[in-house]
C-alpha cells in the first residue's frame, strides 16, 4: 500500500504541470492507501502544505473548495476546446459529455 500511495502521489503532482492530467483523484488515492498503509505518511499527507486541506476536506464529507472547483472547470474548458479543435465529432462529444457529467458531479459537491 506504501508503494501505491508513492505512485499515485508522484502521478498526482505530475498532474500538477501536464495539462488534462487530474491531481486531485490521484493524491486522493494516495491518502486512502497511505492511510491503510503507513499512519506516518499518511499524517505526513495531511500535514503537507500543497495537498493537506485538499485531503482533510475531502475526508470531511467530501468537500471542495470553490477554488478548486473554478480551475477544475477552466481546465475542463480548454480541455474541451482542445478535444473539439483536434479530434473527430464523435470522440469529441464523447470527451465533452464526459467532461461535462463529472463538473456537474464536481459542483454539487458541499463547499469549504
Amino acid at each position: 500500500m506504501i508503494a501505491a500511495a508513492v505512485l499515485l502521489l508522484i502521478i498526482g503532482a505530475i498532474g500538477l504541470v501536464v495539462p488534462g492530467l487530474p491531481t486531485t483523484v490521484f493524491v486522493l488515492l494516495a491518502a486512502w492507501c497511505a492511510a491503510r498503509g503507513s499512519p506516518r505518511f499518511h499524517a505526513w499527507l495531511l500535514s503537507h502544505r500543497v495537498f493537506g486541506s485538499l485531503i482533510r476536506d475531502w475526508q470531511d464529507g467530501g468537500r471542495v473548495s470553490r477554488r478548486s472547483k473554478r480551475a477544475a472547470a477552466i481546465a475542463m474548458a480548454v480541455c474541451a476546446v482542445l478535444l473539439v479543435l483536434t479530434v473527430s465529432v464523435p470522440w469529441a462529444l464523447a470527451g465533452c459529455g464526459v467532461m461535462l457529467v463529472v463538473l456537474v458531479w464536481l459542483w454539487r459537491r458541499p463547499e469549504v
